[in-house]
C-alpha cells in the first residue's frame, strides 16, 4: 500500500557476491508485493554489453524457489576532450626558400614545429583500449609540407610508428 525503502545487505553466499533485502516479516499468505531496485556497481568497464545476475526469492515458509537469471544491458558514458597546441603557433619561411639536399642537420630542413596533444577522459567512467588516429599531411602536391621527425609519448601509451616518419635519418 505504502512506499517504504528496503534495507538490504551485501554478503559472500558460497563464493558469489550476494545482496539480501528483507521485504517484511511477517507477511501474509496471498500478499503480492512490487519492488523497484536501483543497482549501482563499480568496475563495470570491461565487463561487455550487459551483466548477468541471479534474483531470487526465498521465504522460510518455502525454502525452495526459483532463480531467474536477469539480464541488465551495461553503457558506460564517457567524454573524450583532444586538446591540440603547435610551437610556435605561427611559421613562415622565406618565398622561394629550399631545403639542403643531402644534409642531415635540421635546421637546413627547416623550422621545428612541435605538435603536442592531450587526451583527456572528463567522465564519468574510465575507459580502456581506446585508439586515437591522428592524420597529418606530410606532402602537398608531391613537395614536402611537414617532414615528419620523430613521435614521443607519456603517460603508458603505446604508438605505431606511422609510415614516413623520418626517411632522411635527420
Amino acid at each position: 500500500q505504502g512506499q517504504e525503502k528496503l534495507s538490504c545487505n551485501p554478503r559472500k553466499e558460497n563464493g558469489s557476491h550476494v545482496v539480501v533485502c528483507e521485504l517484511g516479516n511477517p507477511m501474509k499468505a496471498g500478499a503480492q508485493i512490487t519492488v523497484d531496485m536501483e543497482l549501482s556497481m563499480a568496475g563495470l568497464e570491461d565487463a561487455g554489453d550487459a551483466i548477468t545476475f541471479q534474483l531470487q526469492l526465498r521465504s522460510k515458509n518455502s525454502p525452495t524457489s526459483t532463480a531467474v537469471a536477469v539480464t541488465v544491458p551495461v553503457e558506460a558514458q564517457a567524454v573524450m576532450e583532444l586538446r591540440g597546441n603547435s610551437l610556435p603557433a605561427t611559421t613562415v619561411l622565406p618565398a622561394g626558400w629550399r631545403g639542403a639536399e643531402g644534409s642531415r642537420q635540421l635546421e637546413d630542413h627547416g623550422i621545428r614545429v612541435e605538435h603536442v596533444y592531450q587526451l583527456h577522459n572528463k567522465g564519468p567512467a574510465t575507459v580502456t583500449n581506446v585508439t586515437l588516429r591522428l592524420d597529418v599531411p606530410s606532402e602537398l602536391d608531391g613537395l614536402i609540407l611537414l617532414y615528419l621527425l620523430e613521435l614521443g609519448t607519456e603517460g603508458g601509451i603505446s604508438c605505431a610508428r606511422p609510415p614516413g616518419l623520418n626517411p632522411k635519418q635527420v
